[in-house]
């Protein structure tokens, strides 16, 4: 067994204490190497946690001998003439990144992840590691991992150890509900007044839509961890028996708009359950903490996930179509601001994510596996609903994945995602994935044919600000100052504009904050002032007499549906029309 022990002297400090201690066999010939993980599950970037490692000692734990040691990359440490001793690592770990995938100290909490603080010896992940906490009296922990004993967990090997979250605290609390048997946990660190009745009963709602759908749960237990924060903050990441969500300001946590983002990615990180912690790409079957995992697979993990996350709240009466409509809606303008949909296919973006899924990134080079995916996942699932009449969907693919796949532990590859979807739609979808998946043909057409099926369509507006819709580009004002921040390619703007720009006139009126105003009068052309790189020039800005930019798309229901599309709508959200 790898024993693990974690304490702190000083919260103020950030600083938390991590020893390691391990036996190594007398028949050791070669040098011991521990390896700290340089990113984590659920987020597909190199994040290269040592930068929080201070102070590292290897001793011999019998006689309290320091050891001589070699750091061999940026997170690995060897270790020679170990045979027959029993190592104790020291470490000091800062422990100050307050979002759902970090860790923290302060005087009332200490909230790890073990990804970031923990350190594996090569070649013996498997075995059995035992954490023990250093607490406060009086203190709880909320942790998916079994407790062996005071303030001890146990798990069964190291990436079981890294997969469970903790929460360490005297004033955490928590309700439990059960769905089938299962235990699910709902734990909230931090100052907040939650409505617990309504929060069981919502919870309840959509856990079981989920179970239902799946026909069975991956875990023995679930654990909802819940950072509420005094600030404005939103951010989730899942775990093979629990999620961890930060999320705030926590006085307005029952209010509308929060209450909303706490439901939707309650529901997105619990579908995670099964799809990427159950149902894996065979690429990260095992995960190689050290590198890059590169998958192509991703639209499916995130995207799949992404669309089921709001529309099971739909589903199962925790949202009514309208509010489902509306985080739709956000999802359809997201996507269709990003130009780089016309540059890079969702199964390109999947790889890129290790690149810069996670920044803004240079202008219109890439697409969003989140919103495209979920998109293109919504396609799907109203497509193989129209060919089937209703008999078969997408829940049926991501069953066939869990029985396939998930249940019995193996990995999926690209190729059996598309023989599963071609099959329960009940003809090839080749078509379907070379023009949306590893194309960039535009949804728009496709998405409103499915749409009329339920009883719904795509409606566009024209964009009412002039500079975006009839120009093409975007500005915001800094310290009064209207610099250009976005312009689209091929628009007006291009031609004569850049990012950065300062606007400093227009037709000879100065611009102040009054951007819009000026462009109000209707004119196809006008003079503009600008400052560029501190050199002031004047260009003619001519609208385009057929394109218009910025477009806003919408999910609405069709004003005259009939009544076999309306039944088709009840039957997909399981709602009245």
């Amino acid at each position: 067994m790898i024993h693990y022990y974690v304490s702190f002297d000083n919260p103020l400090t950030f600083y938390v204490q991590v020893q390691m201690t391990f036996e190594v066999s007398a028949a050791t010939q070669e040098a011991v190497e521990l390896q700290l993980p340089a990113w984590r599950p659920g987020r597909y970037e190199l994040q290269n946690f040592a930068q929080k490692i201070q102070r590292v000692v290897i001793e011999d734990a019998a006689s309290g001998e320091n050891l001589a040691f070699e750091k061999t990359t940026k997170d690995r440490w060897q270790v020679a003439n170990a045979a027959g001793r029993t190592l104790r690592v020291r470490y000091n770990f800062y422990a100050h990144q307050m979002d759902a995938g970090g860790s923290w100290l302060d005087e009332s909490q200490l909230y790890l992840n073990g990804v970031q603080c923990f350190m594996y010896i090569e070649g013996r992940r498997d075995e059995t590691c035992q954490l023990t906490l250093a607490l406060p009296d009086g203190w709880q922990i909320a942790c998916g991992m079994p407790q062996s004993g005071p303030n001890a967990l146990q798990a069964k090997n190291f990436d079981e150890l890294v997969e469970c979250p903790l929460i360490a605290s005297a004033s955490i609390q928590h309700r439990e509900y059960q769905v089938e048997g299962i235990p699910f946990y709902v734990w909230m660190q931090g100052e907040c007044a939650p409505d617990w009745g309504r929060v069981v009963r919502d919870f309840t709602a959509f856990s079981t839509e989920q179970v239902s759908l799946f026909g069975g749960f991956p875990v023995a237990d679930y654990h909802f961890l819940n950072q509420i924060l005094p600030y404005k903050h939103y951010h989730g990441v899942e775990h093979t028996n629990s999620t961890v969500i930060t999320l705030g300001p926590g006085e307005l946590l029952m209010t509308e708009g929060l209450y909303k983002e706490f439901l939707g990615v309650s529901c997105h990180e619990l579908f995670h359950t099964w799809n990427i912690k159950s149902i894996r790409p065979a690429e990260m079957l095992p995960y190689d903490y050290t590198r890059e995992n590169y998958f192509r697979t991703c639209y499916i993990a995130e995207g799949v996930t992404t669309y089921y996350g709001e529309y099971l709240l739909a589903r199962s009466g925790v949202r009514t179509a309208e509010q489902y409509f509306e985080e739709l809606n956000t999802v359809l303008r997201k996507h269709y601001d990003d130009y780089g949909r016309f540059n890079l296919s969702l199964a390109d973006a999947s790889m890129d994510l290790w690149l810069d899924g996670y920044k803004a990134g240079v202008p219109d080079r890439k697409v969003s596996v989140y919103h495209k995916g979920a998109l293109v996942a919504l396609l799907l699932d109203l497509t193989i609903r129209r060919l089937s009449h209703h008999q078969r969907s997408l829940d049926d693919v991501m069953r066939r994945l869990w029985e396939e796949f998930g249940r019995v532990g193996s990995g999926y590859t690209e190729q059996d995602y598309i023989r599963i979807v071609s099959e329960v739609a009940g003809q090839s979808m080749q078509r379907y994935f070379d023009q949306f998946v590893y194309g960039t043909a535009p949804l728009e057409d496709p998405l409103n044919r499915v749409l009329t099926f339920v009883g719904c369509q795509l409606r566009i507006r024209e964009n009412a600000s002039v500079s975006e819709g009839l120009f093409g580009f975007r500005t915001a004002v800094k310290s009064e100052r209207t610099e250009v921040t976005a312009i689209l390619p091929s628009s007006p703007a291009a031609a004569v504009l850049t990012v950065d720009d300062e606007i400093i006139a227009v037709n000879g009126r100065r611009v102040t904050m009054n951007l819009q105003s000026l462009f109000a009068d209707g004119a196809q052309q006008y003079e503009v002032s600008i400052f560029r790189q501190s050199r002031l020039v004047t260009v003619t800005l001519v609208a385009s007499a057929e394109q218009r930019f910025w477009q806003k798309i919408t999910v609405e229901k069709l004003p005259d549906a009939t009544p076999e599309q309306q039944a088709s709508f009840q039957q997909w959200l399981k709602q009245a029309f």
